[in-house]
């Protein structure tokens, strides 16, 4: 076991660093500072040059190429935050060594268990040693083991000089889990020919290719009325929020939907007869078929302000980013030589299209090709996150691996 790589994650875990949809701001909560803060202050110790961390929390470093052979520049990049789905306070995990496939008890006070009938792919991990939640937080593998295996590999680099690389250029980023974490990312700083982020799930994960993905925020405006005289006087802004949902496609949601398949997704609702808001998040891989969709839903609040008034229905629809994949392909050697890397180490890359957002998608679009290679968790976003620590020091590898290859 690597007891550094575990020490770091265990360490960063427990700083909490969840970010806020709510808040415009950036970062979206000053509590992500706390971790950087602390990242910034490691990388000096390592040895890092050009340290450095900007008023909108990116953390950003440079380890200059050992050779004087011509390198390309390659950048390695996670996020610091950490999902708005459920806590990252008091993150308390625990080693489960040597699993035996076995259900997995997180809390005995709640009953929160992983059960291998509901998560069967744990029964690949039987024999590793497993880090677990209590059962009332989330993990914080996305993406605090990421930022674990980066350091660990700059750790290596440095402590063995003979083994030859090019200019390593690394960045920690917030408020990813919220859409806006290269907002403020400066691409001319950084300066990489190309980059990886470390944010992927299990074992083997390789992936270049995301959603297309939008969101819907909507106001519905109500009339409310006294119940006992409400006969055509009363507007129940909840109701028409309920025949919205019910409006769109029912078999076209996240828990019916795999691979390519798009779906609607409602995030969140609250409010009452006067007032009701609701946040959708759109997603498709293929670029017609997220145009439609967002088709769709304004025709969806166009019929409803028709029925029930103008200005009943109002939404504000964004895109939030775009498939990376054309911007990858032009130079697709980048995915090539991570998938030779995991075939060497005995590793079966699993290159599928990520279904979710990553930082890697606005950069790609920016101008730096960035795919996405896996961290080794599961679970993400909630208490039954796990991560096996056998493939966090497989993930150390791979990055390994690649600076490796494009050095030789």
């Amino acid at each position: 076991m690597n007891s550094k790589l575990v020490e770091r994650f265990l360490r960063y875990v427990k700083i909490d660093t969840q970010s806020n949809e709510e808040n415009e701001n950036s970062p979206s909560t000053e509590k992500q500072f706390d971790l950087a803060r602390i990242l910034v202050e490691e990388l000096k110790e390592l040895g890092l040059e050009d340290v450095s961390l900007d008023e909108y929390c990116n953390v950003m470093a440079v380890l200059p190429a050992n050779t004087d052979k011509s390198l390309p520049s390659i950048g390695f990049i996670a996020h610091m935050d950490t999902a708005t789905d459920m806590t990252g306070a008091n993150v308390n995990p625990r080693i489960l060594e040597k699993y035996d496939g076995s259900d997995i008890v997180l809390n005995e006070d709640t009953g929160v268990t992983i059960r291998v009938s509901d998560f069967p792919e744990i029964k690949d991990y039987i024999g590793n040693d497993i880090i677990v939640t209590d059962g009332t937080t989330l993990l914080g593998a996305d993406d605090k083991a990421g930022i674990a295996e980066i350091m660990t590999v700059l750790e290596y680099f440095i402590e063995n000089p003979h083994v030859k690389h090019g200019p390593l250029k690394i960045a920690f980023t917030p408020d990813e889990e919220v859409g806006r974490g290269t907002v403020h990312f400066d691409l001319e700083k950084f300066d990489a020919d190309f980059a990886y982020t470390v944010d992927g799930g299990g074992i083997g994960e390789l992936e270049f290719e995301t959603f297309n993905a939008s969101q819907a925020k909507i106001r519905i405006n109500g009339r409310n009325v006294h119940p006992g005289s409400a006969k055509n006087k009363m507007i129940s802004a909840q109701r028409i929020g309920f025949e919205l949902e019910g409006m769109l496609p029912k078999e076209q949601k996240p828990e019916y939907t795999e691979g390519y398949e798009g779906y609607f997704h409602l995030l969140d609702c609250r409010g009452d007869v006067e007032s009701f808001n609701m946040r959708f998040i759109i997603r498709d891989h293929d670029i017609e078929k997220f145009n439609a969709r967002n088709g769709l839903i304004e025709n969806t609040v166009s019929y409803l302000n028709s029925k029930y008034g103008e200005n009943t229905v109002e939404m504000d629809l964004k895109i939030q980013y775009y498939n990376m994949r054309e911007k990858i392909e032009p130079t697709f050697h980048i995915v090539e030589t991570a998938k030779e890397v995991m075939e060497e180490l005995g590793i079966t890359p699993i290159v599928k299209p990520i279904r979710g957002g990553t930082d890697g998608a606005m950069l790609s679009y920016k101008g730096l090709p960035t795919p996405n290679i896996f961290t080794g968790g599961h679970n993400y976003h909630g208490k039954y996150e796990y991560i096996p620590i056998q493939s966090m020091e497989k993930a150390v590898e791979v990055i390994k691996g690649i600076i490796c290859k494009y050095a030789q």
